[in-house]
């Protein structure tokens, strides 16, 4: 079993910062990938940033200058700096991790920005 534990949103004026991470835990294997997602009622589900094991970063164009991903693969835990967030970020981020040819998914954690 592979569990992901996501923290850090929360609710934050428009022009400020938020930190999420995602630790995994349980039976880990060599992890490919790890990225954020987001989600809104009128959205489909979307990758935010994406960090492979070798540390190439991939990033949507909304975000690109505004978010950094980064991950420490001793803690098997991704990070995702979010500054100057706008009230179109508000969405539930969610964490993914790549073992192989599983994809794996956590609970998701809610970010709001007001204006």
């Amino acid at each position: 079993q592979v569990q992901l534990l996501e923290s850090g949103g929360g609710l934050v004026q428009a022009g400020g910062s938020l930190r999420l991470s995602c630790a995994t835990s349980g039976t880990i294997r060599t992890i490919n990938a790890m990225g954020w997602y987001r989600q809104t009622p009128a959205k489909q589900r979307e990758s935010v940033a994406t960090i492979t094991s070798g540390g190439r970063t991939i990033y949507a164009d909304s975000v690109k200058g505004r978010f950094t991903i980064s991950r420490d693969n001793a803690k098997n835990t991704v990070y995702l700096q979010m500054n100057s967030l706008q009230p179109e970020d508000t969405a539930v981020y969610i964490c993914s991790v790549i073992m192989g040819v599983n994809n794996y998914w956590g609970q998701g954690t809610q970010v709001t920005v007001s204006s």
